[in-house]
């Protein structure tokens, strides 16, 4: 047998043995991804200029600067939950380094929510990450003068709230079209104001299936809007009534 060996030193060649140390590990330099949504806990719509920023870091170095791994914007935003996608080189990834996802919201240079904890995370383990973001800026409130230009979010349908995690928002135009997201489809129509009087009319969506609990409020808002006979303001906020002057969908204002 060692004759054998040095033959194979003799005439140039290394054991197999030590070819297979020197083999690199091929998937430490695999692509990898975090794959992920940011939400938040207000009932706030996002401005339609809203961007979100997320990035995974190297937070080891307490009195350092953190490194950017990956980063992703996400614009516009849309409305939560928004969901993203990091993709980075996997051989970049240090054993004994802290790894941290971070986010933000922002719109016309405004923080409007970020991520007030550090998320940390295992790089090459974690797949997909859920970020809860906190509000640090107030979005300035005000009474609006009139029903149309403003995405309107529901905060309650026929008395029974709304899901956290869903957003059922409306847009009416001052020619009268009207547009939103019912919770689960895009969806569109037409409006008929007159003073406080409003009517809604021709509602279509789109086709695609959701979870039970979301097709389920985005048919009580279609039902609430065909119900709708007037609106009043209170506070910023919009109020659909219907015939019997009951409250069919109380809406928050934003922008």
């Amino acid at each position: 047998m060692l004759d054998r060996i040095a033959e194979f030193f003799i005439f140039g060649f290394a054991p197999l043995a030590v070819v297979m140390l020197a083999t690199p590990d091929s998937s430490l330099a695999a692509e990898r991804t975090i794959k992920g949504e940011v939400i938040y806990r207000e009932r706030i719509a996002l401005p339609p200029d809203a961007v979100l920023t997320v990035q995974l870091s190297d937070v080891s170095l307490a009195d350092a600067p953190s490194t950017t791994v990956a980063k992703q914007q996400v614009n516009p935003a849309g409305q939560v939950p928004i969901h993203f996608e990091l993709e980075f080189d996997g051989s970049t990834i240090q054993p004994r380094a802290t790894y941290a996802l971070q986010a933000r919201i922002t719109a016309d240079d405004r923080l409007l929510f970020i991520s007030d904890q550090r998320h940390e995370v295992d790089p090459l383990k974690t797949e997909h990450a859920t970020m809860m973001l906190k509000k640090v800026m107030q979005p300035v409130e005000q009474a609006p003068e009139s029903i149309f230009d403003t995405l309107w979010l529901a905060e309650d349908i026929e008395g029974r709230g709304v899901m956290d995690t869903a957003q059922s928002t409306m847009q009416v135009k001052a020619d009268g079209s009207v547009s939103g997201l019912g919770a689960c489809n895009r969806y569109f129509g037409s409006a008929s104001v007159n003073g406080s009087d409003i009517s809604f009319s021709g509602i279509g969506a789109t086709m695609m299936a959701c979870a039970p609990a979301l097709m389920d409020q985005e048919r009580k808002l279609f039902e609430a809007l065909r119900k709708a006979s007037s609106f009043r303001f209170e506070q910023g906020k919009l109020f659909l009534v219907d015939a019997q002057g009951r409250d069919v969908i109380r809406f928050a204002g934003n922008g």
